[in-house]
């Protein structure tokens, strides 16, 4: 990537390259009191990279960034730029942080299936979201709620709560509903229910068992 680049340009090669990594960019925000997102303050770095040295340019700055121009509480009084630092007043400020990206909304359902004190698990696609991993059955996950959809069988299924999970980029709020079933459509796996615990259920499956045996 640039950072390699740049970083074996200017330490291996000795030429003048701009190398940017989180503790550069903290510096120079801070140094030009630049309240920019940080994809936009190589500009800032590129006026103070010098044409010699530029590996040990970049090296500096690191360990400074490292070492006393820190995220939190950072050592001012000790660092060689303060005299032409801008945003000293307030490093706090710097570098801006990004805007907090709403995660979109998704509903979806989870079905807790029981049989002769067993409870119906299946393992899901390999692929996708957490792929291959030993579940509760689920219907699918959409922005509206799908209901009884994909119910594993026809039984009559009672809602019994809802649980909340929060994955990378979406929140899902999921209604568990709970049934005693006689035949399971498609492939599955019965669990005894009173070891519901070791079956390494992900967190989202294993916060839907909790609600379902509450209300068993």
């Amino acid at each position: 990537g640039a950072y390699t680049a740049a970083a074996i340009a200017a330490s291996a090669f000795d030429r003048r390259a701009v190398v940017i990594d989180a503790n550069v960019e903290r510096v120079t925000a801070r140094l030009f009191a630049a309240a920019v997102p940080k994809a936009a303050l190589r500009p800032f770095a590129e006026r103070i990279t010098p044409e010699a040295r530029a590996g040990d340019f970049a090296q500096a700055m690191m360990d400074l960034g490292a070492t006393i121009c820190t995220s939190r509480d950072p050592r001012c009084l000790l660092c060689p730029l303060a005299g032409n630092c801008v945003g000293r007043a307030t490093p706090e400020r710097f570098p801006a942080k990004a805007p907090k990206v709403a995660r979109p909304e998704r509903k979806g359902s989870i079905f807790w299936a029981e049989r002769d004190g067993k409870v119906l698990l299946c393992r899901r696609p390999p692929r996708g979201l957490l792929g291959g991993m030993v579940a509760l059955p689920t219907g699918p996950w959409n922005e509206s709620d799908p209901g009884l959809d994909d119910a594993p069988s026809a039984s009559t299924w009672t809602l019994v709560g809802n649980v909340r999970h929060i994955f990378t980029h979406f929140a899902l709020d999921a209604a568990v509903y709970r049934g005693e079933i006689m035949e399971a459509n498609g492939d599955g796996l019965w669990w005894p229910v009173d070891a519901i615990e070791q079956a390494g259920l992900p967190t989202l499956f294993a916060k839907a068992a909790a609600v379902a045996k509450g209300n068993s």
